[in-house]
């Protein structure tokens, strides 16, 4: 791990800083266009709907299951060389999409588009980390929130669109070719304006770790993702059952490295710091619903209301344009920044409180509802700016690496178990659609207020 920070003074920080959100951005289109496009994939390579059904979930599932690996191969190789293999590997992987013949390979390749992401993704935050101090690290940190939240609406958006377009009669095959010209044009960037990597004492990768703890989130996502759509058959309940034993085997086998003086999959200090407990917390609860909306109002606007999938994408968009009205504001606060993790948490409670409030008074869709919206998308911005910074300056720069992949990783699986839980609860009552949206919000105004109490609890 690098021991000492780069010299930012003469690089040029604006440039690193767009480069990294680039590749953040084009991960998280990615994991989002491929919903929009699986009735067009599933005509056109004639698949079932499981088969169809795992072109979405093997980039997520891969995506998850790498990504702490991912930020320990930047931690030992350096995030920039790291950062490059990856879009390297997502940028091939997406022509392999693009160009795949049938369903079989088209699987296979989204798989290895998100082993891509998943290497990719993690440099993000350790560049950020490793380059930008203080206010700066707010204002890039609220740049990187956009792309998070950008990227996820803007692939719903982008897909719908792309495939409408049907150009030149390649249906959905332009939504991964798309990634092409943007991906090799990064990857020059990358090459000459990311600073090389310190040269570092390297330190041999966890194999076993590696392996029992991707075992673990395997046995963890496959069933949040599955399990639901499936009426939660058996071996979904089995594999989250696993998953305990494998934690603790995990847990075991990183305390006897640690103990023999190895260097563990993840450094015991950031597990013990109560400042990223509580930090992960209060961001997997808020994140969760996040992602949760956005699976239910989709439900919502296009099965409940029939609503096109256009509409459904562009619904997000006040939120979105909210969300990125916290990176500039927090900044430039004097005073009670401090507190805005609590706030944030608030400020979205309060967002999901008049939506629910909206939907009792009899209102459906439209203008207000997106206006709303965006009052949860405000406090999105301002809990997730300030409790990443808050996590990312409770520690040293040595553990960037450690902090990056346990952030994205606890984005990943909160995103994943919200969606599940909030998928299924929409299931059960869908035959009247504000009715299900309704108690879906209630359970979102449980979880902000949750993430509110642990978010007070990293600030005192």
């Amino acid at each position: 791990m690098e021991n000492t920070l780069h010299d930012t003074k003469t690089v040029n920080r604006a440039a690193i800083l767009a480069v990294l959100l680039t590749g953040q951005f084009m991960a998280n289109i990615d994991t989002a266009v491929a919903n929009i496009a699986g009735p067009s994939i599933g005509a056109d390579l004639h698949a079932s709907e499981g088969a169809v059904g795992l072109v979405v979930s093997g980039y997520v599932v891969a995506f998850a299951v790498l990504l702490i690996t991912g930020a320990r191969l930047g931690s030992s190789l350096g995030y920039r060389r790291t950062f490059l293999l990856g879009l390297l590997v997502f940028t091939a992987a997406s022509l392999a999409c693009g160009l795949a013949p049938e369903i079989v390979s088209l699987v296979v390749a989204r798989f290895v588009q998100g082993a891509g992401a998943a290497l990719m993704v993690p440099q993000v935050l350790s560049g950020i980390q490793l380059h930008f101090h203080g206010r700066d690290r707010l204002k890039a940190l609220g740049y990187f929130s956009i792309a998070l939240s950008g990227g996820a609406v803007l692939g719903q958006i982008l897909g719908g669109v792309l495939i409408a377009a049907d150009l030149f009669g390649t249906s959905w095959r332009p939504i991964f070719l798309v990634n092409i010209p943007i991906g090799l044009a990064l990857l020059v960037a990358g090459r000459r304006l990311l600073p090389a990597d310190r040269s570092t004492d390297r330190d041999p990768l966890d194999l076993v770790g590696v392996l029992t703890l991707s075992a673990t989130v395997l046995l963890v996502i496959v069933p949040l993702l599955l399990g639901s759509e499936r009426g939660w058959p058996t071996w979904s309940w089995m594999c989250l059952l696993l998953s305990l034993p494998a934690l603790a085997f995990f847990e075991y086998g990183e305390r006897r490295g640690a103990a023999r003086g190895g260097r563990p999959l993840i450094a015991r200090q950031v597990l013990r710091n109560p400042a990223v407990r509580a930090g992960m917390l209060a961001h997997g609860c808020t994140t969760g619903t996040y992602f949760a909306l956005l699976f239910v109002l989709a439900l919502y606007l296009q099965a409940g209301l029939h609503k096109g999938p256009a509409y459904s994408g562009f619904a997000m968009v006040v939120w979105v344009a909210a969300f990125g009205l916290a990176g500039p504001i927090i900044p430039r606060l004097r005073r009670g920044v401090r507190w805005m993790p609590v706030i944030g948490c608030l400020v979205l409670a309060a967002g999901y409180v008049s939506v629910l409030a909206y939907l009792q008074l009899g209102g459906r869709t439209g203008p207000l509802l997106f206006a709303l919206l965006g009052v949860g998308g405000l406090g999105l911005g301002i809990s997730a700016n300030t409790l990443i910074g808050a996590v990312t300056s409770s520690m040293s720069p040595q553990y960037a690496a450690d902090l990056s992949g346990v952030v994205a990783t606890n984005a990943q699986l909160s995103g994943a178990l919200g969606v599940a839980l909030a998928g299924s609860t929409y299931a059960a009552l869908a035959s009247n659609p504000s009715t299900a949206l309704s108690v879906v919000l209630v359970g979102f105004i449980v979880l902000t207020l949750v993430g509110a109490a642990a978010a007070q609890r990293l600030v005192r």
